[in-house]
């Protein structure tokens, strides 16, 4: 077969004939390997070039290098727009090790500007297991975590410290100590908050769950919690996702809400507010059943919580997801309170967890209801009058 019969026909549109100009004379491609049709009317439409002729390997070189001038372009243009008064400095960032991964995120401890933080790195797409459009969805909805939470003052609010839109810059610890670091794609995100060192609470009543917490400790806890979410709630930011796991412990026990990833600033408009978010369990009846909902989902979801701090325990372990939504709305379950809870505490549980939204309380309320329950004589698993303790609970509660 004579080369003549292999020749084939490349189409290059403007961009490329361009790039094919500017390889003019690098050796690669010449007058000489090009056929115009007539003199004078050579254009990038009409150019045809020998395959055999062409030498790919440089070609990839020169395209590679253009390329490479196109995205440095696009990121001195990126690194000349102003700064978000809340974006990081990545050289005063170190990730230490990590302590926990989710679906979309993984969580390190660090050091920023000599402050312990914790470090929320969001890689998702990264794997291509998301779509492009997931991807910018979820970029959108950490921008609206960042948002919310920089302006937030709150000493039972978790401190963010900052956030980045980009981790391509970062040092991050390898699985193995003896592969030192490995990099993320830009795309990748970040967010900075004060590392608090008592976990979630969530584990803290994982491990109490057999001796129980004091009484005094539970109204402790409850008070910060209700206190956090009135602060949010009097910035008009709904949580949407209240539950024991999202709540951290600093060393002095001191609880601080945390994690805004489905936060959002209430509506005007309740109809504007419908989906199914939060954590099954958590839950009010209106977001599961796909109703409108304002700020008195979070009212329902501390009154679950309150329970679960009480008692130690999860509600609805024996029933799974379906069985728990469907009775939830329809057949009005809530959690079995103990006869050794005090009726000033089970009162507030089930004012929060009424079916009817508007008939629980504000945050606010909440508060002042707490902070009236009397704990000097102890109470709740343990009352005072008795040496063992009830038997809502084996074996009984601790002081």
């Amino acid at each position: 077969m004579d080369l003549k019969s292999e020749e084939k026909v490349l189409k290059l549109d403007d961009d490329e004939g361009e790039v094919v100009s500017k390889l003019k004379g690098v050796g690669t491609l010449s007058d000489n390997n090009m056929e115009a049709k007539s003199p004078g009317s050579l254009s990038s439409k009409d150019m045809i070039f020998r395959a055999d002729k062409i030498d790919l390997k440089s070609l990839d070189v020169q395209l590679e290098k253009h390329l490479s001038r196109v995205w440095s372009s696009n990121l001195e243009k990126n690194n000349h727009r102003p700064k978000e008064v809340w974006e990081i400095d990545p050289l005063k960032l170190e990730i230490r090790y990590l302590v926990a991964k989710g679906t979309y995120g993984t969580v390190y401890r660090g050091t920023y500007d000599n402050q312990d933080v914790a470090v929320k790195l969001l890689d998702w797409g990264e794997d291509g297991m998301a779509t492009a459009a997931e991807t910018a969805a979820l970029r959108s909805s950490f921008r609206q975590e960042v948002a919310v939470w920089h302006k937030l003052d709150h000493p039972n609010v978790t401190k963010f410290v900052g956030a980045s839109m980009g981790t391509s810059n970062l040092k991050i610890p390898s699985k193995n100590p003896s592969e030192g670091y490995t990099t993320l794609p830009s795309r990748a995100c970040c967010v900075l908050v004060e590392f608090l060192p008592g976990g979630t609470l969530k584990n803290y009543l994982y491990k109490n769950r057999k001796k129980k917490l004091a009484f005094k400790i539970v109204i402790q806890l409850a008070l910060d919690l209700s206190r956090g979410l009135s602060y949010l709630h009097s910035k008009k930011i709904v949580h949407r996702d209240v539950k024991a796991e999202n709540m951290l412990l600093d060393t002095n026990r001191t609880l601080k809400i945390a994690d805004f990833g489905v936060a959002r600033v209430e509506a005007q408009n309740p109809k504007d507010m419908t989906g199914e978010t939060g954590t099954l369990g958590y839950m009010a009846p209106e977001v599961l059943d796909g109703k409108p909902y304002n700020r008195k989902c979070d009212v329902y979801s501390f009154g679950i919580c309150l329970w679960e701090i009480y008692c130690c325990d999860l509600p609805y372990p024996d029933l799974s997801f379906a069985e728990v939504s469907s009775a939830v709305v329809r057949q009005n379950l809530r959690p079995d309170i103990p006869r050794c809870c005090p009726s000033s505490l089970s009162h507030i549980m089930k004012k929060c967890w009424d079916a009817n939204p508007d008939k629980r309380p504000e945050m606010d309320e909440v508060v002042k209801l707490l902070e009236a329950i009397d704990t000097s004589k102890g109470g709740g698993m343990i009352p005072e009058d008795q040496a063992g303790g009830c038997f809502c609970f084996a074996p009984t509660r601790g002081p």
